[in-house]
Parts: structure tokens; sequence; C-alpha cells
């Protein structure tokens, strides 16, 4: 049988992912950060060692805070990787590293696709292309997925914090010139699975829901389904 190992397992979709795995019976392992300290290369090659295929849904998302903090955002999101890429390598894993939007620069009108170059503007999206430039250079074997706009059950997100606050006001103020695919955890723990069942070539992959919204319009239809 299959093992999957899932690292980052506490936020919203590592436990969605091993929610998904266990239910069709998969043999799934999930790892949140105080069972792994994806920083710490001999237990990162210790807990690897056996698995079959390796989810690596760990990251530092504070994307404010890396501003102040990037150093803690480069051993999360570059240097981490890299050691997961290499025991990855030695064990024979398969190795699907979760990336982010933030790594280009978001000044395009249309959506990006897999072929066009990045420009991150931020520390943090430095941090997530400097990750996924290691795994590929580490373990060219490996699937970097760039995802979206997150929001699920487990951890913190958009959508949870426009819950919270509706009850609080009437009103509130949200930016409406970014625009972006809000993408449910379980949908992207889904397409993860399907994406290691398929085993398509090696390569960067984007994988979000359908339709595209404004952080306004989400917040508009949160409140609708409060109503």
């Amino acid at each position: 049988m299959t093992r999957w190992l899932v690292t980052g397992a506490g936020g919203q979709l590592g436990t969605d992912l091993v929610a998904v795995l266990s239910e069709r019976g998969i043999d799934v392992v999930g790892l949140p950060r105080a069972r792994l300290d994806v920083g710490d290369a001999p237990a990162v090659d210790a807990a690897v060692r056996g698995a079959d295929v390796v989810v690596n849904a760990a990251a530092y998302t504070d994307v404010d805070g890396a501003e102040t903090d990037e150093s803690t955002a480069w051993r999360v999101n570059a240097e981490a990787p890299r050691a997961l890429a290499a025991a990855c390598a030695r064990h024979g894993a398969r190795l699907v590293h979760l990336s982010t939007d933030y790594v280009f620069a978001g000044t395009a009108h249309d959506p990006y696709d897999e072929h066009d170059p990045p420009g991150p503007r931020n520390a943090y999206g430095r941090s997530k292309l400097a990750g996924e430039t290691a795994v590929l250079a580490t373990l060219p074997s490996a699937y970097v997925v760039r995802t979206a706009w997150v929001y699920g059950g487990a951890g913190r997100n958009f959508v949870k914090t426009i819950a919270r606050l509706a009850p609080e006001r009437e009103t509130l103020a949200v930016v409406d010139d970014q625009r972006g695919s809000p993408t449910w955890s379980r949908d992207l723990a889904h397409g993860l699975v399907a994406l290691v069942e398929r085993a398509p070539d090696p390569a960067i992959y984007h994988c979000t829901n359908a339709g595209v919204t404004t952080w306004c319009g989400l917040a508009r239809a949160v409140f609708e389904e409060l109503d």
C-alpha cells in the first residue's frame, strides 16, 4: 500500500488532505508543526524514510510578518523545502510541494499560467519562489503546485475572519482592487491526490477553484451566506 506523508498537517490544507486520504483508505501520516519542524533536516530525513509520497503543506504564510522577519520566512519556505527534497531523493519518495500566486508580481490583467515569468514583490513571495527553485533543482521529479486564496475549516483565513466580524459590524471596508480565485482547501486536497494518481510529467502546476472575484466580492459572498 502506498504510504503518504503530509507536512504542515495542522494547517487548513494539511488537515483536509489527511482527511481526504484517510476517507479513501490510503495510509497517511500527518505531521503538524508540533511534531515535525521542517527546518530540522535530520528529523525531516527520518520522517520521510518509508514514505512513498510526500506533500509539503508546511509554510510560513504571514505575508506582512515576512517583511520584518524574512530570515524565518526563508528558513521555512526556501531552506526547509530543499532539505525535504533531498530527503525524498535519498529515500525514493515522490514530492508534491505547495507554492503560491505570490511568486508573481500581481500586475497582470489575465490569469497567470505556469509559463509566465515570476516576479515576486514582497519577502513572502521571494521566499516561496526560492523554495520552488530549490525543490526542482534538488529533485527534478517533484511536482510544484501553486495555489491562491485558500480557505478551509482549519487555521486562519479571510473567509473565517469575515464570518467572525459580520455579526459585530454593519459594514466592513475591504479592498476591491485585487482579483483572484478563492480556493476551498478540501477541493485543493482532492486535486493534489488526483495529480499524484494521474502521474503527469514533473512540472509546475497551477491549481485553484474556478471563477474570479475581488476580496470585496468574496466578503460580500460570505455576508450573503450568513444572512
